[in-house]
């Protein structure tokens, strides 16, 4: 799974003119299941994000996380995250995983984010929607976090 998280002053996702998830200070985190992800490649990237620091303590160093701060997430499902850009001038999108399970895990992720940081501090974008995605970026600071599938048997 991959995470593209930034630390925004306000982000928010708005489908069809209705803003569906807004956050104030916090994190927009673009989520994408790539093929052979399942939940436990899901909770490891949650249980990273959740605890990766990229928020200024008393020093201004960066060594606060999300759940430290009590920021918002802002979770917005993004396929395009796992493109194979190494050849030609069109991505393939081969690597992500198909619609269906892309779908089952974004909405374990969401859920399993709202259960663990609070359901009032997380907000989503829609799979499958077309979505105008708006933010701030603050710093601006911008990782990207991913956790590979394990080679099972």
């Amino acid at each position: 799974m991959i995470a593209l998280l930034q630390r925004v002053s306000q982000a928010a996702v708005v489908v069809d003119g209705e803003t569906i998830g807004a956050i104030d200070a916090g994190l927009m985190v673009l989520v994408c299941a790539e093929r052979n992800d399942t939940v436990a490649e899901a909770d490891a990237l949650l249980s990273k994000l959740l605890a990766y620091r990229v928020f200024a303590d008393e020093a201004g160093k960066m060594n606060r996380s999300v759940a430290d701060v009590q920021g918002g997430l802002l979770l917005v499902p993004q396929f395009t995250l796992a493109a194979d850009t190494n050849s030609g001038t069109r991505p393939s999108f081969t690597p992500a995983a198909a619609p269906d399970a892309g779908r089952q895990l974004f909405s374990h992720f969401v859920g399993q984010a709202r259960s663990r940081h609070g359901a009032d501090r997380v907000g989503t974008g829609r799979f499958g929607a077309d979505m105008k995605v708006s933010l701030t970026n603050d710093g601006p600071v911008t990782f990207w976090l991913q956790i590979k599938p394990k080679v099972r048997d």
